[in-house]
This record gives C-alpha cells, sequence and structure tokens, in this order.
C-alpha cells in the first residue's frame, strides 16, 4: 500500500505549534505534500528540515512569509524536481516533484485569486502556465499524482454556497471549465471523487476563518490528489481528516494499491 496525504499548512511554524509533526509520524504516510509554507529556509528548526522518519525537501517562496511547498517521504527519492520554468511562479515557490522508480509525485500550490483583480489574473496565468506541463505530465508514460491546493471547487457538490459564490474566485465558470478539461481532456483522475462521487459535505478541505464557517461547515473542497488512470485505479480509500486542525485547510488521505519499488516498465 501507498498512502499519500496532502495538506494546506497556512504556515509551517504555525501549524507546528498545533501538533502536525506527531500527527503526520502516527499517520503511517509514505508521503506528505505540503502547501503554503509561509516561511523561508533560514526560519525552518533543524526538527522542520528532518522529520523523524522522512527525508524532507522545500521550495520556499522568495517572498517573506508567502507561498511555499514541501514533500516529506519515507524513501529516499531517485530525484528531486523545484523547478517549473517560469520566473514569476518559480520565485512563488509553487511547484516541488519527487521521482521515485515507478512514480513521480508533485506538491503544487496554484495562486487564489480572491485577494484582488491582480491575484487573480496571475492565477489565470499559472493555470494557463501549468496546464502544457500536466499536458505533458499526463503523457509522459510514467504515473504521476498532483497533490495541490488547487484553489478551485470544480462542481457544485465541492462547496456548501455554490449559488452564492458563481462570480466569485475559486468557482468561476473559466476555472471550473479548466479543471474539467484536465480530468475530461487530458486524462487525469481526480482520485477523491472517483472513490466518492456523491459525497459533499464531507469532503471539505477549506473553510473560511471569517464568521462561523468551520462551526457551521461551510466549506470548500479545493484540495485534491490528481492522478494518471493506472494509478488511480489502484486507489482503495480516501478521507478528510477534521479531528484536529493544523490549518484552515484539512488534510486529504488516499491509500493506493501500489509499490514504490516496483521496476520502471
Amino acid at each position: 500500500m501507498l498512502r499519500i496525504i496532502t495538506l494546506n499548512l497556512n504556515g509551517i511554524r504555525s501549524a507546528w505549534r498545533k501538533g502536525v509533526l506527531p500527527w503526520a509520524a502516527a499517520q503511517n504516510a509514505d508521503i506528505i505534500c505540503l502547501q503554503e509554507l509561509k516561511a523561508q529556509d533560514a526560519d525552518l528548526s533543524e526538527e522542520m528540515q528532518a522529520p523523524d522518519g522522512f527525508h524532507a525537501y522545500y521550495r520556499c517562496a522568495d517572498k517573506k512569509g508567502y507561498s511555499g511547498v514541501g514533500l516529506w517521504c519515507r524513501k529516499k527519492p531517485e530525484g528531486i524536481s523545484e523547478v517549473l520554468g517560469s520566473a514569476e511562479f518559480d520565485a512563488e515557490g509553487r511547484y516541488l516533484r519527487a521521482d521515485f522508480a515507478g512514480l513521480s509525485v508533485i506538491s503544487l500550490y496554484q495562486p487564489s485569486g480572491s485577494s484582488s483583480d491582480l491575484r487573480q489574473e496571475a492565477k489565470y496565468r499559472f493555470m494557463n502556465f501549468i496546464y502544457p506541463h500536466l499536458q505533458a505530465l499526463a503523457s509522459s508514460g510514467r504515473e504521476v499524482i498532483v497533490c495541490a491546493d488547487w484553489n478551485i471547487a470544480h462542481q457544485e457538490i465541492d462547496l456548501k454556497n455554490w449559488r452564492g459564490n458563481r462570480k466569485n474566485s475559486g468557482f468561476l465558470p473559466e476555472e471550473r471549465a479548466w479543471v474539467g478539461r484536465l480530468l475530461d481532456d487530458e486524462g487525469w483522475c481526480d482520485v477523491y471523487r472517483q472513490l466518492h462521487p456523491s459525497v459533499g459535505e464531507e469532503s471539505y478541505t477549506w473553510w473560511s476563518n471569517r464568521g462561523q464557517a468551520w462551526a457551521k461547515n461551510v466549506g470548500w473542497r479545493l484540495d485534491y490528489q490528481l492522478a494518471t488512470p493506472a494509478i488511480a485505479a489502484t486507489a482503495r480509500s480516501a478521507a478528510v481528516y477534521k479531528e484536529q486542525r493544523f490549518s484552515d485547510h484539512a488534510p486529504l488521505t488516499i491509500d493506493y494499491d501500489f509499490d514504490l519499488d516496483r521496476p520502471r516498465p
């Protein structure tokens, strides 16, 4: 079995104080993908740089207290890549890829456009830039899993107040159609939705800090694991963990019937 967890930390130092490491250590995960570190390399403690039982890799943003992604791997990867080839988005620390013998796992943090029109335009630029990269990955012949805070709820089932958010970032028609093209045209599988096609409120992974969104479960499903078809077909279980809160996002755990040590075809 291969267990992969994805989690937006909304600040690794904040999540650390809330106990994310003891929780992670108890999950028996093979790979944990992290987004929104909000830290530079110099801010990472020795424990963060070498969490017990994991090989840890980070791509921090150049800007302080902003973005950043990470990967914790039980098995040491054969290779690590952190460069997409975009000066704008590489500087924001939005991509980290680990390559194993039969699989690549990516931690990705797509921009949010909710703060301003300028950031929405940046989000569209990122979507336009990453799409051909995802196309190439899907046709590469490798098995790939992209763990990401996509900052998009794909369908009405993926957020509580879908009617009131049709003109808001994260549920705009253009954004939803972009996800649809990845799934329908490029062959990517939304693994959670494949396993749970009709689950609504239990699928949410993000809640606004405003009002009583968490208490009332007024949430959004923004955190997905998208996978190439063959490995997606091996997924056996998927769950969102809500018993503890480490950030405004919840961890998504998916188990695959897959062996990291299997040889390349």
